[in-house]
Formats: C-alpha cells, sequence, structure tokens
C-alpha cells in the first residue's frame, strides 16, 4: 500500500497493490500494523456502506467530540468523487478542501481524521462505499455545513443543480 498525505495535513490518499493473475487480481485492503506506521495509530470500531445513485450529493458531515470520527472511505462499486474539508479551528488550512476520486477500478482510499468534514457525488449510474469510522455514530454529535458554501468553493464535477440532495443536507448552515 502506498500512503500519500495530501495538501490538507493529515488527510491521506491510500493506493493498494493489486496482484493480478489469470484468475483476476487480489489486494490487501486494509492492514492495522502498516497503516498505524504510515499514517497514526488508530482502532477502527465500526464499519459503515452506502448505496447512491447517479448525481447523489451526500455532505457535507462530521461528527463532533466526544464521538468525533476518523474515517477510511473507499468505493468499491462505482465511481464518486470525494471531499474532506478541514474545519479545525486553529488549523491554518480552516475552510481548505481536497478531492478526489475514488472508483472500483482505480481502488483508491481516502483517510479523513477528526476535524474534517466529508462528502461525495456518485458520477456513476449506481456507487457503494464503504468507510471505516474510529467512532461509534452518535445523533446528537451530529453536525455539517451545506455543499455548495460559497466560501469553501468546492468545484464538484458535476453540476449540482441536478444533484440529489436529502432535505437534511439542504438544511445544513454556512460556515
Amino acid at each position: 500500500m502506498q500512503y500519500t498525505e495530501t495538501e490538507l495535513k493529515g488527510v491521506f490518499l491510500l493506493e493498494p497493490v493489486r496482484y493480478k493473475d489469470e484468475r483476476g487480481w487480489f489486494m490487501e485492503s486494509f492492514k492495522q500494523t502498516e497503516f498505524d506506521a504510515a499514517v497514526a495509530p488508530i482502532q477502527f470500531v465500526q464499519e459503515n456502506q452506502s448505496f447512491s445513485t447517479k448525481g447523489v450529493l451526500r455532505g457535507l458531515h462530521q461528527q463532533l467530540p466526544p464521538f468525533a470520527q476518523s474515517k477510511l472511505v473507499r468505493c468499491v462499486q462505482g465511481k464518486i468523487w470525494d471531499v474532506a474539508v478541514d474545519v479545525r479551528p486553529d488549523s491554518p488550512q480552516y475552510g481548505k478542501h481536497f478531492g478526489v476520486e475514488l472508483s472500483e477500478d482505480n481502488q483508491l482510499q481516502l483517510f479523513i481524521p477528526q476535524g474534517f468534514l466529508h462528502g461525495f457525488v456518485v458520477l456513476s449510474e449506481t456507487a457503494t462505499v464503504q468507510y471505516k469510522v474510529d467512532a461509534p455514530y452518535n445523533k446528537s454529535s451530529e453536525a455539517g455545513i451545506r455543499y455548495d458554501d460559497p466560501r469553501l468553493q468546492i468545484p464538484w464535477p458535476v453540476s449540482t443543480e441536478h444533484c440529489v440532495v436529502s432535505s437534511k443536507d439542504l438544511e445544513l448552515p454556512n460556515l
């Protein structure tokens, strides 16, 4: 696995090595000791999965302390554009974002530490997204920012006018 820190300190792009032969391919999608050494020691406690159709935009979400979550996100079927936004109050990168295409073809993963918002938009007809978290979900700790906040200037790769966004996400405040 190759671990590359993005321009956002603490956010890592993970690229697994695929071993191919006449049967198909094999890869290690996660290895605890390697992850701890390359990124940071972490204990994931839950794995989630979502299924969405083309144009669905989910986000921008986070869990607040004491239930703040780090996430390790991958797209196991289809293609998404995944985004992390730094909202750590004392960060020099506050309000900055990083976006990357995650797909079943490239098998990239994005590690998003606590203190960041997360969101994605589906680029393929359908997409299945899996992500590990290091803290359990807690409804009272939900928080978020609107995906189209003009201060963030996130260059979504699709016209957001035609995206399917939940009423809950449409009610989120701006940064």
